[in-house]
């Protein structure tokens, strides 16, 4: 007598998360949104750069996304997703706090809000996240267990018995979590007039689907322009389909956009009011990244520099921005240091000021001065 029995376990479907038959997100929900994270999570800047203005052709402004406090705009969906949580399961026999699968941001926002709002957190992080990431999210109050070789494995083990009680958050599709990602469209609306494109880098659609919903409302003659890493062009396989579709995925400078699969609710949401989505490949993402070090000293990860990759010359978006004025979300920072180090080297060698090569010279002297003429000539 009095025994709980445990909750159904979902179907194990991490790229689907919470699927509604109506459309998942309204414009009320992200201006609820926005209310509830007002004093939560940073009103982030939003600053023009007149040096990339000056590479791209186009009036430039950058969304500083990675200065949330824990590096990525995920803190939006996050807040506002576990405000809800808190309130629709206080007092709730069986209920044991919330739980996620999630390599870095997502895991990272969920283990600083969480205790914020008395939740407990535990996330389940595959064996290949960063050390530091991992090591940050205990430190931030999260129970971290550490199983599975990738983010599938990892989000199975989440759905297992052990967990029971645990109520799972998806990072990109839950509802609540795309309307919190909504409300930077709702800044970038206060904080830059005349505005003809914002573009979004695409993982698995929850910030493009928020951010074209809370513009295509408020500011209806602002295009909102997708891109997402050549290597791992969901979106793009979903608009081809007409629906969410399984995409080849590879090994990507922007690992956090290297999403195989995109959420039916964002992609509910976003398919008719994005208007394109381009891909870059990788010898952009690095350039882009290194034009953001050097010309505004941003750290920025390769999923967040894939905006301004697109417009730079070369670019899918080049011609199609000059003179306009575009909003550029910067959507995390959260590289580590070593790996950003590598990254700007391409960077360097894309751009064509960083060579590499193999030489044989004689060890008699006047060897390295003989070389050293040959490159000089």
């Amino acid at each position: 007598l009095g025994r709980t029995e445990p909750a159904a376990r979902r179907p194990i479907d991490v790229w689907i998360g919470h699927r509604t038959a109506a459309m998942p997100v309204k414009f009320e929900d992200i201006a609820r949104a926005g209310r509830h994270i007002r004093n939560a999570v940073r009103h982030t800047p939003c600053m023009r750069s007149w040096s990339l203005s000056a590479i791209t052709g186009a009036d430039v402004w950058l969304k500083l996304e990675q200065s949330h406090y824990t590096g990525s705009f995920k803190e939006r969906g996050a807040r506002y997703a576990l405000s809800q949580i808190a309130s629709k399961n206080k007092g709730k026999e069986g209920f044991k706090g919330v739980i996620a699968a999630s390599a870095g941001n997502h895991a990272l926002a969920l283990s600083w809000h969480g205790p914020q709002l008395n939740l407990p957190i535990t996330v389940i992080m595959p064996t290949v996240a960063p050390i530091a990431k991992i090591s940050r999210c205990r430190e931030l109050g999260a129970n971290v267990v550490v199983h599975g070789a990738h983010i599938l494995e990892a989000f199975e083990y989440s759905q297992s018995d052990e967990f029971a009680g645990w109520e799972y958050l998806n990072g990109f599709d839950h509802p609540d979590i795309i309307a919190g990602a909504g409300t930077l469209g709702l800044e970038v609306d206060e904080q830059v007039d005349d505005i003809d494109y914002v573009i979004v880098p695409v993982g698995g659609g929850g910030l493009i689907a928020g951010i074209a919903l809370a513009l295509h409302t408020v500011r209806p003659s602002c295009t909102v322009l997708g891109v997402e890493p050549e290597r791992c062009a969901s979106f793009r396989a979903a608009i081809k389909a007409g629906e969410p579709v399984s995409a080849p995925t590879s090994p990507t400078l922007a690992d956090g956009l290297a999403v195989p699969k995109v959420g039916a609710n964002a992609f509910k949401v976003a398919r008719d009011i994005v208007k394109d989505v381009v891909t870059v490949n990788e010898r952009q993402i690095a350039i882009a990244m290194l034009r953001l070090v050097e010309s505004e000293k941003q750290v920025v990860e390769g999923g967040g520099a894939v905006g301004l990759a697109a417009i730079l010359p070369g670019g899918p978006l080049h011609s199609t921005v000059q003179g306009k004025r575009v909003v550029l979300p910067l959507c995390g920072g959260n590289i580590d240091t070593t790996v950003l180090g590598r990254v700007l080297d391409r960077g360097l060698a894309a751009d064509g000021r960083l060579v590499k090569f193999v030489a044989t010279i004689s060890d008699r002297p006047g060897g390295i001065s003989g070389l050293s003429t040959r490159l000089t000539e």
